[in-house]
Formats: structure tokens, C-alpha cells, sequence
């Protein structure tokens, strides 16, 4: 039994979430005394090769170099996975953007069933995984010969980067006949730590009234924090934030080691991509908004007045 975590990157550097899914497959292998492996596809990308080497648990690095993978097609990078599939038992991917985007292509190549959004190890082929907004756990299991797997990264620890001494092997890329064109992206430039890997996040609702006021209330105290800025999908709908700003069920799950919570009455869809966190502050003038009944710190008082207070006295 081999475990093979697919890597995240931007062919230089490799994505904090591969640290996590990688955990999870160490997780997985100590089952049955077996090896994780780690396939970076990429351009370029000898960068994201060595530090992949280092990683502590990994014990070979699959490197596949070719133009074709430079912008991380879904479609081309399914292909390439499904040709070295039945070398292992499972297939892991963090559970962002890409992850979600290729794991379930290569489950319906491979004709398996995928196992979405673990958040705990139980056996090889047995795991739990959050379900309604995460206010109840699954325990799921799966008979299939090649397991397909996206892992919660809250759920597990990041393996040092530090340690390795994975050997690395080359494969020829795959030949992939698409009707895919890629046409560009619109990238977001942002000075501020990742949302999903960021120890701290400031996050703002709709209490905040408008786009103005968001920047004028939060960023002040996100900058002296080095924070990230998160946002509930009511702010975000109300065009207060960008999309990517938003927390939740349909957004970024986060597990910061701090969470501030600014005018965000705590809806469940929230919660859900929140609620791990290792320190919840919330302020709030509700004193029924649901958001204090995860808080480890709850401040009924106005957002507008403590908020500056706050940033100005740090």
C-alpha cells in the first residue's frame, strides 16, 4: 500500500495546504507500514522539487516537467495522475480550489467513488468528514481498490518542511488531447498573508455598512495584527469585500490561531469555516448573535468605537 499526495504550487514555491495533506497520508500509511509519495507536476518547478525533498515522512518525490502543466490544468493534470494511479491504494489532495477541482476527474477516470473533505484518519479505508455545515461528523468508508481522497487541511497538522530525504524519480509527461484552451487569469494582488494559512484573521460582516467603512474599521487593526482580512458572504454579497475574502461554507475554511470576528452574527454557514480556529474573539452589540457560542472572547460593545480603540492602542 502506497499513498500518493498530489502537490499544490506555483512552480516555485509549494502551497502550506500540501503540508497538510501530506500529514493525512502519513496518517493513512502508518496503517499498513507503507510509503508516501509526492507528485509535483509543473513548469519549471525544480524550486517546489527541492523543497518537496525535505519534507519530513515523504519517501520519493514524482516530478513531471513539461510546458503543458505551467498554468495547472484540471483537465491535463487529471490525465497525468490517472497514469500512475494503479501504483497506489490512495490518491490524497488538499481540499481547496485545485484540490476539488481535480480530484473528482480523476475519481471518474479511475471509476471510484471519492471520499471529500476528511478531517480525520480512522483506518486505511475508513475516515470521518464534517456534514451539515459541520454541525454533525460522518464516518465513511470505502471498498474501493484506489482510494480518492480531498483532506480538510484544519484538520491536520502541516509535516515540517525539514528532515526529508525523499529520492526523486522523473516521468515523461503525458500526452493530453483536449478541448480545453486556457485564456488567462485575473490574479488578486495581496501584501497580506494567505486567508487560509494566515496565524491571525480579521474578519468583518455586514454590520459594518459598506466598502468604506470595511477598509476604514478593519485594515488598521489587520495591519498591526499582520493579519489577514476575512469577510461572512453577507458582507461579500453586499460588495463590502472580494470573494476571496469570504469565510464559510462556500468560501475559505480557515484555522487561524486567532479570529476576530467584527460584526459577524455567526450564521451556521459561518461557523463552519471558522469554528476550528485556536482563539475566537467576537464583537458584537447583539448579545443573542450567534457567533458568541464559539467565542472563547465576547465583547458586546460597538464594532465602531472598540475596533480603532483596539488598533490604535496596539
Amino acid at each position: 500500500m502506497t499513498t500518493l499526495v498530489i502537490a499544490e504550487h506555483d512552480n516555485i514555491c509549494l502551497k502550506g495546504s500540501t503540508l497538510n495533506a501530506v500529514m493525512a497520508a502519513a496518517q493513512i500509511s502508518m496503517f499498513a507500514d507503507a510509503q508516501v509519495h509526492l507528485m509535483v507536476m509543473g513548469h519549471n518547478a525544480h524550486a517546489v522539487v527541492l523543497a518537496a525533498q525535505q519534507i519530513a515522512g515523504v519517501a520519493k518525490i514524482i516530478h513531471v516537467d513539461h510546458a503543458q502543466f505551467v498554468n495547472s490544468l484540471a483537465e491535463i493534470m487529471a490525465a497525468q495522475i490517472v497514469m500512475i494511479a494503479a501504483n497506489y491504494t490512495h490518491i490524497l489532495f488538499a481540499s481547496t480550489a485545485s484540490g476539488k477541482n481535480i480530484a473528482p476527474r480523476v475519481a471518474a477516470k479511475l471509476d471510484v467513488g471519492q471520499l471529500s473533505d476528511i478531517s480525520r484518519v480512522i483506518g486505511a479505508d475508513t475516515f470521518e468528514r464534517p456534514i451539515y455545515a459541520g454541525n454533525a461528523v460522518a464516518t465513511v468508508q470505502s471498498l474501493d481498490a484506489i482510494k480518492v481522497i480531498t483532506v480538510r487541511t484544519t484538520g491536520f497538522d502541516a509535516v515540517p518542511v525539514m528532515g526529508g530525504s525523499a529520492t526523486v524519480e522523473s516521468l515523461p509527461a503525458v500526452t493530453a488531447n483536449l478541448n480545453t484552451l486556457y485564456m488567462g487569469s485575473e490574479i488578486t494582488q495581496n501584501d497580506r498573508p494567505d486567508l487560509t494559512a494566515a496565524k491571525i484573521v480579521v474578519s468583518g460582516g455586514r454590520a459594518l455598512g459598506s466598502a468604506d467603512k470595511f477598509s476604514e474599521i478593519l485594515i488598521p487593526l489587520a495591519d498591526k495584527l499582520n493579519a489577514a482580512v476575512g469577510a461572512s458572504r453577507a458582507a461579500v454579497d453586499a460588495g463590502y469585500a472580494p470573494n476571496d475574502w469570504q469565510v464559510g461554507q462556500t468560501g475559505k475554511i480557515v484555522a487561524p490561531e486567532l479570529y476576530l470576528a467584527c460584526g459577524i452574527s455567526g450564521a451556521i454557514q459561518h461557523l463552519a469555516g471558522m469554528k476550528d480556529s485556536k482563539v475566537i474573539v467576537a464583537i458584537n452589540k447583539d448579545p443573542e448573535a450567534p457567533i458568541f457560542s464559539v467565542a472563547d472572547y465576547a465583547l458586546e460593545a460597538d464594532l465602531f468605537v472598540v475596533v480603532p480603540e483596539l488598533a490604535k492602542t496596539l
